[in-house]
């Protein structure tokens, strides 16, 4: 006997739902924020359309719908937004939180591997690496004050086969000047560029040739990240 197909429609609203109670467990504000992303439009949609609509019904009904429709919009885009913020605090702190990220956070213009570059056995602080017009951009996860010796020699390589490239630190780790893990996409988005397109590419593979051949304690990944096949 076929199976009956569930319409595309209740699947996607499904999926929402699930995301916005996932999102309420992490975020207790998620509901007045979407509330008041609703309302606010709505309410703006109405005053518009008695200011506007000179009597007209239709131009009044127009008006609410556009409302509404924005109103929806808006509140998708922060329901995305805080749905991504509570799904990167129940990694956050973890080994591995940063490559089992960084490939979702990172925008087009940055290359990035999931796996670290440099690796502290004992307390699992590892350095991950990426490439973009800002440069070569090293982020530490873990203490400052545990992490600085890796950020010290993995700085000190990249500068030796790059002398002209700009190096940016970034630490995401629990002191207070530390980067928090769902801003790390857009800390790397502030550094000013300095590279062309094509000279991001040449960058990241003379990179590669310093390989990655790092051991890998238990949970440096929480996502299964792909071992490296470097050798």
């Amino acid at each position: 006997m076929a199976r009956t197909k569930k319409p595309k429609g209740s699947s996607r609203l499904a999926q929402m739902w699930q995301v916005f109670q996932m999102t309420r467990r992490y975020d207790k504000s998620i509901v007045g924020l979407l509330l008041v992303t609703l309302v606010l439009p709505i309410a703006a949609g109405v005053a518009t359309g008695v200011l506007l609509s000179g009597g007209n019904v239709f131009t009044l009904v127009i008006w609410i719908i556009a409302g509404v429709l924005l109103g929806v919009l808006l509140g998708l885009i922060v329901l995305g937004r805080r749905a991504e913020r509570a799904a990167y605090s129940q990694i956050e702190g973890q080994p591995g939180a940063v490559g089992a990220v960084i490939k979702s956070a990172l925008k087009r213009n940055w290359i990035a591997e999931e796996m670290p570059v440099a690796i502290n056995p004992k307390t699992k602080d590892a350095i991950y690496r990426a490439v973009g017009r800002g440069g070569v951009a090293l982020i530490a996860e873990g203490p400052i004050s545990r992490t600085q010796r890796l950020v010290d020699d993995e700085k000190r390589k990249t500068a030796k086969i790059l002398p002209n490239v700009p190096i940016t630190v970034l630490t995401v780790g629990p002191d207070e000047e530390s980067v928090k893990l769902y801003k790390l996409g857009w800390q790397l988005t502030k550094i000013k560029p300095a590279l062309t397109k094509s000279e991001v590419r040449v960058v990241s593979n003379r990179l590669a040739s310093l390989g990655t051949n790092v051991p890998i304690p238990k949970g440096i990944d929480p996502y299964k990240v792909r071992p490296s096949r470097a050798r």
